[in-house]
């Protein structure tokens, strides 16, 4: 069987969804691994250590001469459709915001696995992308803040006067922000913190960082995650954060709701209440921000509240890419135990009585298996089914 690993032609993407030593491991499946010329480039990994660790390189793929399509970004709906019937794919997905690409992997009669849908149990974390890289997301916000604030993170004490330690807050306490606040800390910052699940103080505390305790209701939905808060608990919880925003120098946000925008939980006027010269960072920034005003890619000055300096507001773009050799090395190891599941002695063997399958399978045979998003594309097809009656019906008229 022929396993594709593509050149990620998304703009900004550096990482690769196999590895030399994953190659070794898939390898050892049976499967017949071809790597794309310069896949590896943007990692660390040249040609040259794939074709030693047994992969066969070629200048483009023959997506249509494959059993099986390993990527780390969406696939566009050119590439699905080029794909054919009964081959397996697996890798980052995005289903809610891909949709023309989910609908032309179930119309071409592809079976893809997307890790975002891989089960949170214990026996998954091996191949949870999510997890992995959040972990390498985390790490990387923190010193995107450092390189930009004017000041040291740790406390000094020198001859010429004391320099006390910057102050952190980091608003959400995903794997994301906990890595951040275990990463501030080990700068020598004193970290804060805040989740909507009471559950994270703990792990909080564990980090060394000290939670913050709102008056708001529970948020905590189904595998460990945030859920959205009302519309009013929403403006509650950006009142009683104002001001522990205001005392901060580095503002991180990390909140996400599977499936949904990011939630917004800072202002542009609780940003303009902080000192000249904080930094916020708003890892959420491509998937709508929880910053007021953030965009993917770009540092932006906010000018304070009483005229006197700026903080700069950063929306991070393609975070875990920017460390691609690590953020690879990670996400390789959960593409291949994933397809340790899926392949027994170099042959595919789909078992949907295994939870991790099933919970994972996007689309299959002709079908999309992932019920939200199912419901997602045909509330998309009636939308436009009734745009197109109108707009005969305005013909007519």
């Amino acid at each position: 069987m022929k396993l594709g690993i593509p050149r990620e032609r998304r703009e900004g993407e550096r990482r690769v969804a196999a590895t030399p030593d994953t190659v070794k491991q898939l390898a050892g499946m049976g499967l017949e691994v071809l790597v794309e010329t310069g896949a590896g480039d943007g990692a660390g990994h040249p040609d040259s250590a794939y074709h030693h660790a047994g992969a066969t390189i070629v200048p483009g793929l023959d997506n249509a001469a494959l059993d099986l399509l390993a990527h780390v970004r969406p696939l566009d709906a050119h590439t699905a459709a080029s794909l054919r019937r009964g081959a397996v794919t697996v890798g980052l997905a995005s289903p809610s915001s891909e949709l023309p690409a989910v609908q032309a992997l179930a119309d071409a009669g592809v079976t893809s696995f997307a890790l975002e849908l891989v089960p949170r149990i214990s026996r998954a974390q091996s191949m949870d992308a999510l997890t992995s890289q959040a972990l390498v997301a985390g790490y990387r916000c923190v010193l995107e803040a450092a390189i930009r604030l004017p000041r040291f993170f740790p406390l000094y004490m020198t001859a010429a006067g004391t320099i006390p330690p910057a102050r952190v807050l980091v608003l959400g306490a995903g794997v994301a922000g906990l890595q951040a606040i275990g990463t501030a800390k080990r700068l020598g910052a004193r970290v804060f913190a805040n989740d909507i699940r009471p559950a994270s103080a703990d792990e909080v505390a564990s980090m060394g960082g000290t939670f913050i305790r709102l008056d708001l209701e529970t948020a905590e939905a189904a595998g460990g995650y945030a859920r959205q808060l009302s519309s009013d608990a929403g403006t509650r919880q950006r009142q009683l954060l104002a001001p522990h925003v205001a005392q901060s120098d580095v503002l991180i946000t990390t909140a996400a709701v599977p499936g949904r925008p990011a939630p917004l939980l800072v202002t542009r006027e609780m940003v303009q209440g902080m000192r000249p010269g904080s930094v916020v960072v708003d890892l959420a920034a491509e998937s709508g921000g929880n910053v007021e005003g953030s965009a993917p890619g770009q540092d932006i000055p906010i000018p304070t509240a009483d005229g006197t300096g700026h903080i700069t507001l950063v929306g991070l773009k393609d975070p875990a890419s920017a460390m691609a050799s690590d953020a690879s090395r990670l996400y390789a190891k959960n593409v291949a135990n994933l397809l340790a599941l899926l392949v027994r002695d170099g042959a595919l063997t789909l078992d949907f009585d295994d939870e991790v399958v099933a919970g994972a399978c996007l689309t299959h045979d002709g079908g999309v298996r992932h019920q939200p998003t199912a419901e997602l594309l045909t509330a998309r097809a009636a939308a436009g089914t009734g745009a197109a009656a109108a707009a005969r019906q305005e013909g007519r008229l």
